[in-house]
Parts: structure tokens; C-alpha cells; sequence
């Protein structure tokens, strides 16, 4: 099995030495050096070039995935994460690129393509059956082992935030939504009525119905459900990541604290629509309020993931002090 890098890397690492003297040259005269964003599209051009088979291979693959999610998910309400996601994951993979490169080594390729051949199974059936959110996965897990082949696990290990995180871009399987939505939209619409009856209000309901005055609402899956925790579950996995990557102990505590956040906003949500509708009518609840319900409920996540690491923040420095004699 070879020990060196692909011959891309190879390629790129004469070109890196060669600028690196270059730099040197640079300083002398007391210029700043090529960094950022520029060194890393010098780096992808000349991996293209001595890989362009490959690439070629590769783009065939996703590009077509990505039309589809783009027109069938990022059009829709529990899908418009999907571009910010797909944005911030390729930004994270760009800021480790360097200390990527330094460690690449190829993968074992008898386990590469032990990974590879299933996934390519996988997507030419969901391609042929449309099945959008099994060929998503089944497409980005072809390119993970083909990442595998080419970098080695060491790179993988290296990048396993942003190449979980970019799990987001895709759709989950409706399957999975309604087993999580259907009892979530139960508990909101059962914690409303009984709020709201306690204060005076003249509402019953039944399951995910709510009959309140001579209005009948229904808790859809927009209102209360898998979509928002979705998107604010990334939101907040970045934030996190950003903030908190060198104490894990503490990311993962306010990792936990996602999930309640993002329900407290969606019960937020659901209240503020049963009160319009009954003091403004349903034409005002579904019009333009519905979709300001849905950007309070977004902010109010947002800011309670904050509020969260604001009022742990003596629990991080304990767990910062901690680590520190260790």
C-alpha cells in the first residue's frame, strides 16, 4: 500500500514549497504573503488539474443531488437552512485546510471501496425511485469515502465537525419526521389549550386540533415539529462549535440545551398564533403574522441558545480551571 500522498497532494506540495519561498522573498521587502481564502483556490486548482478524472466523477455525482435538493428542500420552510449550512460547512473545512494537507495520506483502498460500492448502490436506486432524501445521504457518503481514499482517516478525524454538520444540507426522511413531529405537535397543542384555558380562554382541542371560540386551528408540522429543531439544531451546533470547540465538555452540555430551547420557541410560535386568530381572525393569523410567528419562534431560539451560555458561563469556567490543572 502506497505511504505518500496522491499525486495531487504530491503537485500541490512542489507549487506549496515554491511559494513558501516565495514568502520568504516577500518578507524581505516587507509585503504580507498570499494566506486565506486565495491559497486555498491555488491549492483546489491545482488538485483539479492533476486530478480531473476524478473531479469530473465527483461533480457528475453531486450535482444533480444538489439540483434536486435545492428545488425539492431549500424551496421549502424546513429546507431554507440548507444553503447557510452548505455555506458555513465549506467555510469550517477552509479554515483547517492547512493543518488538513499536512497530514493527508492515503486510505486504505480495499475499505475505501468497501464504503464506496454500497453508497453508489444506494444512489443509483434512490436516483431511479426519486427518492431525494435517500440520494443525498447516499451521495454524500460516496464522497466521504472517496475523501477517505484520497486524505486518509487522519483528515477525516481532523474535519469531523464540519463533515457532520454539513449532514444538515440534506432532507431527512419523511418517515423520520412524522415519528418525531406527530407526538411533538401532541405535547405543544396539549400545553397551549391547557395554558390558555387556565387564563380564561374559551379553548378545547383533540390531538393536534384546537378548537378555540368559533375557530378550529390545526398544529401543522411547520408550526410545531422536526422542521425548526432541524434548522435551529445547526444554528446552534455552529454557534457552539465557533465558540466553545476547545472544551467539549461544556459544547455538548449546551449541545443538550438545543433541543428544549427549540421546543420552548415552538410552543411560543403556536401560542401566539391561537391568540391572533382569536382576537384578529384567521385571515390575519395565516397572512403575514403567520410568517412573523415563524421568525419570532427563530429568534427567540437564537437568543435563548445565548441566554443558555450566558447563564452557564460560571459552569465553563469551573470546567476551563478544571482542565487546566489537569
Amino acid at each position: 500500500m502506497p505511504t505518500g500522498r496522491p499525486r495531487g497532494f504530491v503537485g500541490y506540495q512542489a507549487a506549496e514549497d515554491s511559494r513558501l519561498n516565495a514568502h520568504a522573498d516577500i518578507a524581505e521587502t516587507g509585503a504580507k504573503p498570499l494566506t486565506g481564502p486565495a491559497s486555498f483556490w491555488t491549492w483546489l486548482a491545482t488538485h483539479v488539474r492533476n486530478n480531473w478524472l476524478l473531479w469530473l466523477g465527483m461533480a457528475t455525482l453531486a450535482l444533480p443531488t444538489m439540483a434536486s435538493v435545492a428545488r425539492d428542500s431549500w424551496s421549502t420552510e424546513q429546507g431554507a437552512h440548507g444553503p447557510i449550512v452548505l455555506a458555513t460547512g465549506i467555510w469550517l473545512i477552509m479554515r483547517q485546510w492547512r493543518n488538513a494537507l499536512a497530514i493527508a495520506q492515503p486510505g486504505s483502498t480495499a475499505l475505501g471501496i468497501a464504503l464506496l460500492i454500497p453508497a453508489l448502490l444506494l444512489y443509483a436506486f434512490a436516483r431511479v425511485t426519486n427518492i431525494v432524501e435517500i440520494e443525498g445521504f447516499a451521495m454524500y457518503g460516496a464522497l466521504l469515502a472517496v475523501l477517505y481514499m484520497q486524505a486518509g482517516g487522519a483528515v477525516m478525524r481532523l474535519l469531523w465537525f464540519p463533515l457532520l454538520y454539513l449532514l444538515f444540507v440534506f432532507p431527512p426522511p419523511d418517515t423520520a419526521v412524522a415519528m418525531v413531529t406527530q407526538p411533538l405537535k401532541i405535547w405543544i397543542s396539549r400545553a397551549a389549550i391547557d395554558l390558555l384555558f387556565f387564563l380564561g380562554y374559551p379553548i378545547a382541542g383533540s390531538g393536534v386540533t384546537i378548537q378555540i371560540g368559533q375557530y378550529q386551528l390545526l398544529v401543522a408540522a411547520a408550526c410545531a415539529g422536526l422542521n425548526s429543531l432541524i434548522s435551529l439544531s445547526a444554528i446552534g451546533l455552529f454557534y457552539v462549535y465557533i465558540r466553545h470547540n476547545a472544551n467539549w465538555r461544556y459544547a455538548a452540555l449546551l449541545m443538550f440545551a438545543i433541543i428544549p430551547v427549540a421546543i420552548l420557541a415552538n410552543f411560543m410560535r403556536v401560542l401566539i398564533l391561537v391568540l391572533i386568530t382569536y382576537h384578529f381572525g384567521e385571515a390575519m393569523a395565516q397572512g403575514f403574522i403567520h410568517n412573523f410567528a415563524g421568525v419570532t419562534m427563530f429568534a427567540i431560539s437564537v437568543l435563548g441558545i445565548f441566554a443558555v451560555d450566558a447563564l452557564a458561563s460560571p459552569l465553563r469556567s469551573r470546567l476551563e480551571r478544571k482542565a487546566s490543572k489537569a
